[in-house]
């Protein structure tokens, strides 16, 4: 299997002509076999079925791998709690410090678990939040989300934990989560991971129209195991399936089937409208924390891509180029690329991506 590409941005004229020398490549395609090529196209077929999972609003009846610790703290005149995991570093090694693990929309903190086993026995304490809004954590039936206070969230939580510096390593939606708590908080952020972050375009700007909260709303009260399925297999994973992946399709849909249904769809409708309308591409190149950009080639994520007419739909969301232009505008970044990847190259080739990611960490002693 070859290895992904990677180069530091050193200078943007060399790094668009390197990328362009990858897109040339043949593309990397993960370890599946034809059976699992087969079972997938069924399974993205098949209805709910009768004896399907139901979970509570706070994914009640879901277990993770590890314990789930809460962090209890009042914001926006209301108690509300933060789920996370905390995982101590192998015993026997030499620590390394903390990284912290920034879930995407569709993700929770239990979806990092191979992530956090290889960080874990490499030598470093793990921190995995659900987001206020996600999973395991609060759900308000009020609530001002924003990038700015999940950051302050997350800032008062590593806190509470004694961690005064961090890796940060966020996917997707945890991309733009990270790359705000990093602009708010540089001196505490060692080091930037973005794995395949969205908010590396402007999609209204771009001509996604206006979606309001009762559209999100509206949608998200339609959500079926399938839909998610469907979705997943074209954008996260290339089109490609494995069973695998299963299970975090049932975590999402099994809270849709739950009696919180509505709740759970209140918040992700808040939380898609924060995504759409709070844009962080401007401020990249404002960015001082060294960044390492690691990109699916065959991501096509764009929020509200879907409201978008049709002419348009199929110019956003283009990482392979996306990519590029963020490496370019990031001070002090490293840009690797997964070919044949889609948008969760962690989940889709984790060999692949677990080795590189250990490659390009900043370890460190402490906690």
């Amino acid at each position: 299997m070859p290895s992904p590409h990677f180069l530091p941005r050193t200078k943007a004229s060399l790094a668009a002509t390197l990328f362009s020398l990858l897109a040339a490549l043949p593309t990397l395609a993960p370890a599946a076999n034809a059976a699992n090529a087969a079972n997938a196209a069924n399974a993205a077929a098949l209805p709910d079925r009768g004896d399907a999972p139901v979970y509570g609003p706070q994914l009640e009846g879901f277990d993770y791998r590890w314990p789930v610790s809460r962090y209890r703290f009042h914001s926006q005149r209301q108690d509300i709690e933060m789920a996370y995991l905390d995982v101590a570093p192998a015993a026997g090694g030499v620590p390394h410090g903390t990284v912290v693990l920034l879930h995407g929309k569709n993700f929770c903190a239990g979806t990092w678990e191979q992530t956090i086993d290889v960080l874990h026995h490499a030598g470093y304490r793990v921190i995995a939040p659900d987001q206020i809004g996600f999973c395991k954590s609060s759900k308000p039936e009020q609530y001002q989300f924003s990038f700015q206070q999940l950051a302050a969230n997350t800032h008062a939580l590593l806190a509470s934990l004694g961690i005064d510096q961090a890796i940060l390593v966020g996917h997707s939606t945890g991309g733009m989560l990270a790359i705000r708590y990093a602009l708010t908080y540089p001196q505490q952020t060692r080091q930037l991971v973005l794995v395949d972050p969205i908010g590396l375009e402007d999609w209204r700007a771009k001509g996604v129209p206006p979606v309001s909260v009762d559209q999100w709303y509206a949608r998200e009260l339609g959500t079926t195991a399938e839909r998610i399925r469907n979705y997943e297999r074209a954008t996260y994973f290339s089109g490609q399936w494995s069973a695998d992946y299963e299970p975090w399709v049932q975590m999402l849909a099994g809270m849709y089937r739950g009696p919180g249904k509505e709740r759970v769809a209140w918040n992700s409708a808040l939380l898609y409208d924060m995504i759409l309308t709070q844009p962080v591409v401007y401020e990249l190149k404002n960015l001082k924390t060294p960044t390492v950009l690691m990109i699916g080639d065959q991501d096509s994520t764009a929020i509200g891509k879907e409201f978008a007419p049709p002419e348009l739909r199929a110019a956003l969301g283009n990482y392979a180029v996306l990519g590029r232009e963020a490496a370019a505008a990031i001070p002090h970044s490293t840009l690797v690329v997964f070919p044949g990847a889609g948008h969760a190259p962690q989940m889709q080739m984790p060999e692949l991506f677990h080795a590189q990611l250990l490659k390009l960490l900043a370890p460190q002693g402490g906690r």
